[in-house]
């Protein structure tokens, strides 16, 4: 069977605060490590009030230095709010103090809106030269030369995994061209996943950092004692979409009982299509969707991220979703 990971947004929900998000976080990575998920990453978003995790490298630190196995890493940093040298030497840091335990995932998107994306100061001027950015921050880890006069201090000569994350073919051919690993974020933005698998796949170059292709696809997993309790629990995340469409980002809510009178019907056809990629159900529903998923589209890994609620019914989905690697006793 192939690896399962998780992607956590650091969610704070209404009533919460991030202190309480954090704990959560660190308390989901122990459980993930404890079923055996392969890795924990965190992703780059800015002035979101239900995801905390904007200080992205900071949390990874947090996560990693409170697990023992579990690789961690970025899905993703947003590459073009930093300078490459600066990413370098965050995570040449981080995989100094946890050596083999340290992911980098790079994405090309802001990671939150165009105001916010303008206080971040670099990305309107960096997201076109986002292929030249990704190669100066491989060069960084590459072990330093004589006479080279910018090196990252941690970074240089550090083993730093480096993924290309992606919604579109743009993605697809930059991490076939430059043979890296490749993760798609089917779980919000599926619509060219199959085109960008087959591109991926048909031009991979094999490189010093990877000999053949390596594609991960994000799938949401909600689970509950019944279908129609998982399809509840699964109202949170679809009132999220909407409330961010609205241009009202918030905490994240408590599921409703009836989702069908809240929202118009061209939000919910716009939610049923981001949110394609979602397996929704009781564990067996859970079972037979992501084996159907896995059947069709062929990953290599698939990362799982389940956004509800309830932190113990959050803990819950990833369990359910890890037992419906075992082969089935029906």
């Amino acid at each position: 069977m192939i690896p399962f990971s998780v992607l956590d947004l650091a969610p704070v929900t209404e009533g919460s605060t991030p202190v309480q998000a954090f704990a959560n976080t660190l308390d989901l990575a122990r459980w993930a490590e404890q079923l055996g998920y392969t890795r924990y990453w965190l992703a780059e978003h800015h002035n979101m009030p239900g995801i905390a995790s904007a200080a992205t490298a900071v949390l990874i630190g947090h996560v990693a230095g409170g697990t023992s196995r579990i690789r961690v890493g970025a899905g993703g940093i947003m590459l073009p709010n930093h300078a490459p040298l600066q990413v370098a030497e965050q995570f040449g840091t981080l995989a100094s103090l946890y050596p083999g335990r340290i992911d980098l995932g790079l994405g090309r998107a802001p990671g939150t809106d165009q105001a916010t994306a303008r206080a971040l100061r670099r990305y309107y001027e960096a997201a076109e030269t986002f292929p030249n950015d990704v190669q100066e921050l491989l060069a960084f880890f590459e072990p330093a030369v004589p006479g080279q006069v910018v090196r990252a201090v941690p970074g240089a000569g550090v083993d730093v995994p480096v993924w290309l994350l992606g919604s579109s073919l743009f993605s697809a051919q930059l991490a076939a061209a430059f043979g890296l690993p490749f993760a798609f974020a089917s779980h919000f933005a599926p619509d060219a996943m199959d085109e960008a698998l087959a591109l991926y796949r048909r031009d991979f170059r094999p490189s010093a950092r990877l000999d053949k292709p390596h594609a991960m696809l994000g799938v949401n997993v909600v689970a509950g004692q019944t279908d129609d309790d998982a399809r509840r629990l699964f109202t949170t995340q679809q009132q999220s979409f909407v409330n961010l469409r609205r241009g009202r980002p918030g905490l994240i809510p408590p599921p409703i009982e009836d989702i069908e009178s809240w929202w118009t019907p061209a939000e919910k056809a716009m939610v049923d299509r981001a949110l394609a990629c979602a397996v929704v159900g009781a564990p067996d529903t859970v079972r037979h969707g992501l084996a159907a998923f896995i059947d069709r589209h062929h990953p290599d890994e698939l990362m799982i991220t389940s956004n509800v609620f309830d932190h113990a019914a959050r803990k819950r989905a990833f369990e359910v979703a890890m037992q419906a690697r075992e082969p089935s006793t029906a």
